[in-house]
């Protein structure tokens, strides 16, 4: 009776071959989970802002996007990646907490390694009017150079919005002011 099987061989041969594979696929495999962690939360972030934007139109109030440690209240300090709510202002003071404020909804702190930096024009806060303009915490009109940057390591993404509130991405920015 003949046996059927592997020579040791054929054995070395298969594990040095997976062990190849392995080696030149798993970097690529990193990279792509890099790319697809920025994608998410850059479009979670546009997503964000798009709610505020129909959420303002909808109430008829002006709504307010802004970094949060808490899910409650804007942050005095810090950039988006600590967390960011969402939030229809009853007063237009740009604080929750009053009668009347209600947290639409609250976004997560994201992972140890991303950042979302927004610029000086945007950095504690955007709001959107009931009629779906974007600005800033003085009530000013967002200008041209209105944006956040999404990075992971070396890699980023640009948000931009006008002053209208369309909102806008770029994948591979030509100067990405990461960290």
């Amino acid at each position: 009776m003949k046996q059927q099987g592997f020579t040791l061989l054929e054995l070395i041969i298969t594990v040095t071959i997976a062990a190849i594979v392995l080696v030149i696929g798993v970097p690529s495999f990193q990279e792509t989970i890099r790319q697809n962690r920025l994608t998410a939360y850059t479009n979670q972030f546009v997503g964000s802002l798009n709610l505020a934007r129909s959420e303002a139109i909808k109430r008829g109030r002006r709504v307010v996007v802004c970094p949060s440690t808490d899910g409650a209240t804007c942050a005095a300090s810090g950039d988006y990646e600590q967390g960011w709510i969402v939030f229809a202002d009853a007063n237009a003071n740009n604080a929750t907490g009053d009668a009347g404020d209600v947290v639409i909804r609250v976004f997560e702190k994201m992972p140890a390694g991303m950042t979302l930096i927004g610029s000086a024009e945007v950095q504690g806060l955007v709001f959107y009017t009931p009629d779906g303009l974007a600005q800033r915490s003085n009530g000013t009109a967002v200008g041209n150079n209105a944006e956040w940057t999404v990075c992971k390591d070396s890699k980023a993404r640009e948000i931009t919005i006008t002053t209208i509130g369309r909102v806008g991405v770029v994948s591979e920015p030509t100067s990405p002011t990461c960290p």
